[in-house]
């Protein structure tokens, strides 16, 4: 009688095995996954103006990165402070656990970028938001395995290594993934002795489950067809039983092994060690017949041979639940409480398999860490500051709205431009200054000063800007030319590109309102800016997110700016701030040049006594 391999199914059995399984299992591994450039940060070098298009760039660093950010529509003093205090921050902690990392949180002028371009330097990286997402996460480092790996093996590597889910991988890619409970289901589901071959299961994986070796035949290839017979029946019975491609399990008898090649079996598997005659293998040989033994009795093979099969016929393929490494963790959490899954697969922004996050490692979420100059108000901070970790502020500006959740180093000076306060931080820590960030600095106080004619200007900035142009060996004056000459010459810019900017947003006693600037040594060109941004403010004024819009044409010779103002109550708030006639409605200060020196703290006075 011909017998057949079966198993029964019994819930309380399978949740006995499956507990036995899941009460091996030891703590996961983790690791962290971090990345010069996170979630909306790209690399923009190559690019003149803006984020650089393509892919991000994404490369694993061994230290955990710190990002020095100025604010959002970035000037030449904030991403040039970013980079110089960055190299000064990697100077002074060179073994530390922390990478500094100079970013930005907008686009790169022309201005910038000339001074980028004159001194070699790389643009920072762009910080779209700080949100924390899958890279802020502590990952589970799983390994993948391939779909060809038996189940026995799987089992035996989870349980070894404390996995529960693991990924299944074919060139860096997931195609799957395979979970405690498949492997289970796999080993108990089982009633069909067809399965074996449906699965097509390799003869390596079967000699490497049942602990066999091939004494005729190859055993590189795989069982394709056929049934699993157990031969425990006489010759004459199971003639009417074994079929052409057939697997056959058996003891030492000789009649029965001669009777299983003579019927077509493509694989005899010899049980108990037994030893295999001359003749019998002679005529394995003769029929294609692949020949093994196996130390196990005929019992333990016929219950292990199952395991043999490859994961990649029981892996789930199908809509797989998968995170990105940019994707945000608020989303991630609310995917996971939708799903039962222990694990989910992370992946790369090429679809490469990273590693394995679960509800737990969400608990060890770790913030985006961050240091903020040349700003401290919440306005113009990058998007998503609640969300990160604030470590230091460097700025010469007001004190504004922005809090922090812990105590931070906070230097702020009364000074002309951030960069003087880190060339002051480069004496005090003895570091020396590279001529390229000299040249950097300089620049910096170059603009925010402009060229030293702003009324925030000190004998402190000047006299540093004099000793970085010694060290980068640039002439100030004339490199003030060029640099504001790149940054006015903007008649190729549309109009959203000008406001933009230099364009920051300010919060006073309930009040909310915006100033641009742009500076230039022609009259010519601010006439011709002004044509082209007062209609396009007009038009976007009900858009924006303030009451009040205030835009500065400068003239750096003749120190004036043209204000141009939008909103209802804009120009009353201008008069009043700088006592001027009910009537005037074109406002041309004169010795007014500086926005935060100037008319900000104008602004500020008015505001306070204003009633919301």
């Amino acid at each position: 009688m011909r017998r057949y391999v079966k198993k029964r199914r019994r819930r309380g059995l399978r949740r006995g095995f499956l507990a036995c399984i899941i009460g091996e299992i030891a703590k996961p591994r983790c690791v962290s996954y971090f990345s010069a450039v996170p979630n909306g940060l790209q690399a923009p070098s190559g690019c003149a103006i803006g984020e650089r298009k393509g892919k991000m760039d994404t490369v694993e660093l061994t230290k955990r990165p710190i990002y020095i950010v100025g604010h959002k529509n970035p000037d030449t003093d904030s991403i040039c402070s970013a980079i110089a205090y960055a190299y000064l921050k990697n100077q002074c902690n060179s073994n530390c656990e922390y990478e500094y990392v100079a970013a930005r949180a907008g686009q790169i002028n022309q201005e910038t970028q000339y001074v980028l371009n004159a001194f070699h330097a790389d643009p920072p990286v762009y910080l779209h938001d700080v949100m924390t997402d899958a890279r802020d996460i502590d990952m589970n480092d799983v390994e993948g395995v391939t779909e060809d790996v038996s189940l026995k093996k799987a089992w035996h590597l989870m349980r070894d290594r404390g996995d529960v889910t693991v990924p299944v991988i074919a060139a860096d890619k997931l195609v799957g993934i395979i979970t405690l409970g498949d492997i289970a289901n796999a080993y108990m589901d089982v009633y069909d002795n067809c399965i074996l071959s449906r699965a097509r299961t390799s003869y390596r994986n079967i000699l490497e489950t049942i602990d066999a070796e091939v004494v005729v035949g190859d055993a590189s290839g795989y069982f394709e067809s056929g049934e699993v017979v157990i031969a425990t029946a006489n010759p004459d019975v199971l003639e009417d039983y074994i079929h052409a491609g057939d697997m056959v399990l058996l003891g030492n008898r000789y009649e029965t092994q001669l009777c299983a090649i003579e019927m077509g079996a493509s694989c005899v598997i010899v049980t108990m060690g037994a030893k295999i005659s001359k003749t019998i293998q002679i005529f394995a040989r003769e029929h294609n017949c692949i020949l093994i033994s196996t130390p196990y009795d005929t019992a333990t093979v016929a219950r292990l041979i199952n395991q043999s099969m490859p994961i990649g016929y029981f892996m789930k393929r199908d809509k797989l639940t998968t995170f990105k490494i940019t994707d945000k963790t608020e989303g991630i959490r609310a995917i996971m409480k939708k799903k039962r899954y222990h694990d989910f697969p992370v992946l790369d922004e090429e679809d490469r398999y990273v590693g394995m996050i679960s509800r737990r490692t969400l608990l060890n979420l770790r913030k985006k860490q961050l240091i903020l100059v040349d700003h401290n108000e919440f306005s113009q901070t990058v998007d998503g500051i609640d969300s990160a970790e604030i470590l230091e502020i460097i700025d010469h500006h007001r004190i504004g709205t922005l809090e922090t959740v812990s105590p931070v180093y906070f230097r702020n000076q009364p000074l002309g431009c951030t960069a003087t306060i880190i060339y002051q931080m480069y004496l005090e820590k003895g570091i020396e200054i590279p001529k390229n960030i000299a040249g950097l600095m300089m620049s910096a106080i170059i603009s925010d000063t402009l060229m030293f004619h702003s009324p925030t200007v000190t004998e402190v900035d000047k006299a540093a800007a004099a000793k970085l142009s010694e060290i980068c060996e640039v002439e100030i004056e004339g490199f003030a030319v060029d640099m504001f000459g790149a940054g006015s010459s903007l008649s190729d810019k549309s109009a959203e590109e000008i406001f933009g900017q230099d364009y920051k947003n300010f919060s006073v006693n309930g009040f909310e309102f915006s100033v641009g600037q742009i500076n230039s040594m022609n009259s010519i060109e601010l006439e011709e800016i002004r044509e082209k941004i007062e209609p396009y403010i007009k038009e976007r004024m009900p858009e924006l997110p303030v009451e009040m819009c205030f835009f500065m044409l400068t003239n750096i010779v003749y120190e004036k700016t043209e204000l141009l103002c939008f909103g209802e109550k804009a120009r009353q708030l201008v008069r009043e701030a700088f006592r001027l006639p009910k009537t005037q409605k074109i406002f041309e200060l004169k010795n007014l040049v500086s926005r935060k020196k100037q008319l900000i703290p104008a602004f500020v006075s008015v505001l306070q006594q204003w009633e919301k």
